[in-house]
């Protein structure tokens, strides 16, 4: 079955529930199909008779250009809106998932009042797996429209429309909140409890150590397989209280603080904007960073002898700089 077809299946099956924002694939095709034409017509008006009576094109190929009024004024403000929703959607459900799982006491009590849905472990793990679908797969409908867009244009203004939607944050793979339900769906697989079947599309997310290097991988009906790396590119080892920064690179929270210029004490929140992200470049990443909760739980539990030595050794360090901040602090206070 193509892919165009099985995504429409989906979408149609999800929004029998309710309605969610997707990727319009008919529209934008028709879109594609509306440049194919106006480039026909513009080739036709440009072909001239030679000197031997037959008709050549006139300073012009028969390629789509890399610049075209027709995909640029409609296609890509079309489907940066319809990212804009899909991203916005996923995030705002997943965080609101994680942290009804997370939370505690009466704070649970208040978000289960509020948010009117029951608050139990399997509704959040049956939630959780198809938020996942739904992101993977809505990334793969972006990829496959971009790639038809190239086919057409014979250009790479689709691989320059992703770099633009991911440096704003548009790239649903870069989101922490995918990664953060991967963890917590691997995390509630011990639970016994009888669930329902996953979504047919979706089959599950594992932890893999290869070399001794953990990754989190997640596979979607059985050809496209998403694999995020958990080795922090700073201290190179296995990340220790993860934090995602916002263009989606994921550090220890100590090394994250190293690299923007701040102290475990006053925090990612305190970096500078002109601060950049040690592997993309890209500035301003520190303020929105995200503590990686489920993904610290899966670690922790995964690697225990790690997780205590490490634990061990950033405890010292964090009393440390925690006393040279407030002895910073009480000689600036009494003037020395």
């Amino acid at each position: 079955m193509k892919f165009c077809k099985k995504y429409e299946e989906y979408m149609q099956g999800q929004c029998q529930r309710k309605k969610l924002p997707g990727v319009g694939f008919k529209n934008l095709k028709k879109i594609l199909k509306r440049c194919r034409r106006h480039l026909q017509s513009r080739d036709n008006a440009a072909l001239v008779p030679d000197h031997f009576g037959d008709s050549t094109l006139c300073g012009r190929s028969s390629s789509c250009p890399d610049s075209c009024p027709v995909c640029d004024g409609t296609f890509f403000p079309s489907l940066l809106k319809e990212m804009s929703e899909v991203v916005g959607f996923f995030n705002e459900n997943a965080q609101r998932l994680l942290e009804l799982h997370l939370a505690s006491g009466f704070r649970k009590c208040f978000i289960w009042f509020k948010d009117k849905i029951q608050g139990n472990h399997i509704a959040l793990i049956e939630e959780g797996k198809e938020l996942v679908t739904y992101a993977l797969i809505n990334a793969i409908a972006l990829r496959k429209i971009l790639k038809k867009y190239d086919k057409i244009h014979y250009s790479k203004q689709g691989q320059v429309f992703k770099s633009q939607a991911h440096s704003r944050n548009l790239e649903i793979l870069q989101s922490p909140w995918l990664c953060e339900l991967m963890a917590f769906h691997i995390n509630s697989q011990e639970t016994k409890a009888n669930t329902r079947n996953a979504p047919a599309l979706f089959n599950g997310c594992s932890l893999i150590f290869k070399d001794e290097k953990p990754s989190l991988s997640c596979e979607l009906f059985d050809s496209v397989k998403l694999e995020l790396d958990l080795t922090c590119s700073i201290c190179l080892d296995t990340v220790f209280d993860p934090v995602s920064l916002t263009c989606g690179h994921i550090f220890c929270y100590m090394c994250a603080c190293k690299a923007g210029s701040v102290t475990i004490v006053d925090g990612l929140k305190a970096a500078s904007p002109k601060e950049k992200c040690p592997l993309c470049r890209e500035a301003g990443v520190y303020e929105g960073a995200v503590h990686l909760e489920e993904l610290n739980i899966l670690l922790s539990q995964s690697c225990p002898e790690y997780w205590a030595a490490r634990l061990q050794s950033e405890r010292a360090e964090r009393i440390r700089q925690a006393k040279e901040h407030w002895e910073s602090q009480c000689r600036a206070f009494m003037g020395i």
